[in-house]
């Protein structure tokens, strides 16, 4: 990364080579930006669980292009993508954003095994998938060969035989609403009773509008990419609008060849 503008002492790392930005030639090393984007600590006066969002935009609003957002991204927002999951306990997503990107398990990695060791944490973060009606492939390797079993997410009215198929492929199934859907609080407090109180959340668009409608939503990383689509493609997030807007903070940005990576916390 080439520079940080840093909002608050406590949210933003230094810059590499001077509290300037003066390292704006090198590339930010993975172990930095896992410290500029550590997760709040005891003391800090933040409950667990702590449920982050990140997401990526275009300039006008796209969330994607295409169906999938790997054609706005870039190779330093994967960076941060791969650097936030290696810090979360558990990545939450939704079943559509299963199919339409070809979700995988997330992997071990070596860089920061001895960080994540450190807080106790297994060697990958696992997959939650959000589903309501389980019309999942438990055929992928996202169930079938993860190192760490995927969880489902879904409502008691889900139907008992693709909750059995979810079971025989080796997913877990956690039950997190009264009916067929599944209700933000309660899957963020079952996430936390299995251990998991560092979330991650990589949307769909509609996920992430029913995390915010709930207001469970801690942090937003918001990757703003440089380009236009125009079209009619998703907004990071989607639903039914809040009755008064939610008010979160500038914590802190990067810049890389005109990407921008922000960090808002709830306010």
């Amino acid at each position: 990364m080439r520079r940080l503008f840093p909002v608050t002492d406590e949210t933003a790392a230094p810059a590499p080579d001077g509290p300037s930005g003066e390292g704006a030639g090198r590339e930010w090393s993975l172990a930095e930006l896992a410290a500029a984007y550590a997760y709040p600590g005891p003391g800090t006066g933040r409950a667990v669980p702590y449920l982050r969002a990140n997401m990526v935009s275009t300039l006008d609003g796209a969330a994607q292009h295409d169906g999938r957002s790997q054609p706005i991204s870039s190779a330093a927002d994967m960076r941060i993508f791969g650097t936030l999951r290696a810090l979360a306990d558990v990545v939450v997503v939704g079943a559509e954003t299963v199919r339409r990107e070809g979700y995988r398990p997330a992997r071990a990695r070596a860089e920061f095994a001895a960080l994540r060791e450190a807080a106790g944490q297994a060697p990958a973060p696992a997959i939650a998938v959000v589903s309501a009606g389980l019309d999942l492939d438990f055929s992928l390797p996202l169930f079938t060969s993860p190192q760490v079993p995927t969880l489902i997410l879904t409502g008691a009215a889900a139907a008992p035989d693709r909750v059995a198929a979810a079971q025989e492929a080796g997913a877990r199934v956690v039950v997190a609403g009264d009916g067929m859907g599944v209700d933000p609080a309660r899957a963020v407090a079952a996430l936390a009773e299995l251990g998991h109180t560092r979330l991650l959340t990589e949307g769909g668009p509609r996920l992430l509008g029913q995390l915010v409608a709930a207001g469970v939503l801690d942090e937003l990383c918001l990757t703003l990419s440089p380009m236009l689509t125009a079209g009619d493609a998703q907004r990071i997030a989607g639903g039914p609008a809040v009755t008064v807007p939610h008010r979160f903070s500038l914590l802190s940005m990067l810049e890389e060849d005109g990407f921008l990576f922000t960090r808002y916390g709830r306010a």
